[in-house]
């Protein structure tokens, strides 16, 4: 038989015991769910905070959107990479042209 048992008399050390082991178990369930909490904050507060991670993660973005479009348009894909090789041949050539009649 426990002091829990309807047969028993519950005594009023028993009941006081009981109440202060249940109030130290909610105590332990309620600073791990804190922690826990807390610990979620901090993670959130790296990943914001943290600067390469943040680089790495949207370039993975970009190149997964780069090659979806790709995959979709590939004669757009090709004309916007002409582009981009034009303008980036267009801006060394006048960068060169521009140092050598500097001179």
């Amino acid at each position: 038989m426990t002091a829990t048992d309807p047969g028993r008399p519950v005594k009023k050390r028993d009941a006081k015991t009981r109440q202060r082991n249940l109030t130290r178990l909610e105590a332990r369930v309620n600073s791990e769910r804190a922690r826990a909490e807390f610990a979620g904050t901090l993670n959130a507060l790296e990943d914001k905070l943290n600067v390469p991670k943040q680089v790495r993660r949207t370039s993975a973005e970009v190149k997964a959107k780069a090659r979806r479009f790709a995959d979709e348009n590939p004669v757009a894909a090709v004309a916007v990479a002409v582009g981009v090789v034009a303008a980036v041949g267009v801006t060394v050539w006048l960068v060169v042209r521009a140092a050598v009649d500097g001179k």
